[in-house]
């Protein structure tokens, strides 16, 4: 069952920041791109690894591990050595508040 989890405030993250976020044990990565969120599992598909601490360029973030980049408004794969998308999440804004939307 699907619910919705308050993970943060819209002004403690500001434009082209991003940070990871642990719900119920997955590691969601939340990204502020002007102004508007995204939120996408905080793993590589390529090998496992976090893509938090990887480079943000515009809706793109790379993995700092091997390289591998994705979309993160659709978790496409934009660039090997990955090929299989991540997981994303919907985000919601009510009140100040950052929610999304989990299994």
């Amino acid at each position: 069952m699907s619910k919705k989890v308050r993970i943060a405030r819209v002004d403690e993250l500001a434009p082209g920041q991003y940070r990871s976020i642990e719900i119920e044990g997955e590691r969601i990565a939340l990204f502020n791109i002007d102004g508007k969120f995204y939120a996408l599992k905080d793993m590589c598909t390529h090998d496992g690894g976090v893509l938090t601490g990887g480079t943000l360029q515009g809706y793109t973030v790379e993995c700092p591990r091997h390289g591998a980049r994705f979309d993160v408004r659709t978790g496409a794969v934009v660039r090997l050595p990955a090929y299989v998308g991540v997981k994303t999440y919907p985000v919601s804004i009510e009140d100040n508040a950052i929610f999304v939307i989990v299994d």
